[in-house]
């Protein structure tokens, strides 16, 4: 399996005249304003890590060479990059060709009858997550920094083969962790799920059979919200939608 194809797709995809008019990275969050005014964000991994690759401002230049950052091993460079591939597909008019948005109140609400019962994987641990899928027969977190009852991430080689429904964090596309997570979890029904989250057909290619991400509805309050270190969050400028590419019968 190559490991870089999804992203490679991904950016791929982005339209050659498209660029960078605005970025901006904060702890927390990272936003990429694209030439037409959309915005994407991604969650920032801001660690001690490699050198960045790129001291150039990215104003001006292309979406896809702010979007190839993704091949960064300096994780805020790589948060840059996701943001910048959500500021292409993270738009009603694009993100549509996910398929028919489906009407929820919650990304784990849709699936609600889906988990009754079943083996129910979370990669991250999610807000209120044991109260959210407390239907679940039994449900397995697993977080690179556990609390009390989670496991460690590296549990994910051992225990991701063994579950119906694996819902993972869209920080993982920043991480890169996954192209081996959905290899993992291939013979279960994966949702990807969070801000960081892509809305693209793309990765329905890839083993990902529900999107739940953000669309940016407001990029001026987001850019006020999140500037400089902002404690601001996406949700108070966009909203979460959610996708789905086939739907698993409860009790199946």
């Amino acid at each position: 399996m190559n490991a870089w194809a999804l992203y490679d797709d991904l950016i791929d995809g982005i339209s050659p005249s498209a660029t960078v008019r605005d970025y901006q990275s904060n702890p927390i969050w990272t936003w990429v304003e694209a030439s037409d005014a959309t915005v994407g964000v991604a969650m920032t991994i801001n660690v001690r890590s490699r050198a960045g690759i790129r001291e150039a401002s990215l104003i001006g230049r292309p979406l896809r060479e702010a979007a190839m950052l993704i091949r960064s091993w300096n994780l805020v460079e790589s948060s840059i990059g996701v943001a910048a591939i959500n500021a292409w597909y993270n738009v009603p008019s694009r993100a549509d060709a996910c398929g028919e948005r489906v009407p929820a109140s919650g990304a784990f609400d849709i699936y609600a009858d889906m988990i009754e019962g079943k083996r129910v994987a979370t990669i991250g641990h999610f807000p209120f997550i044991e109260k959210r899928l407390e239907t679940a027969g039994e449900l397995t977190i697993i977080e690179r920094n556990p609390r009390r009852g989670d496991y460690i991430d590296s549990a994910a080689e051992y225990l991701l083969p063994e579950q119906d429904i694996v819902f993972i964090t869209g920080s993982t596309m920043v991480n890169k962790t996954l192209p081996r997570l959905l290899e993992l979890a291939r013979g279960a029904y994966v949702v990807l799920t969070g801000p960081s989250t892509p809305l693209s057909p793309v990765l329905y290619d890839y083993g990902v059979d529900g999107l739940s991400g953000m669309i940016i509805s407001d990029p001026t309050a987001l850019k006020d919200a999140l500037r400089g270190a902002g404690n601001g969050a996406p949700k108070d400028a966009g909203t979460m939608v959610d996708y789905v590419r086939t739907v698993m019968p409860s009790g199946s």
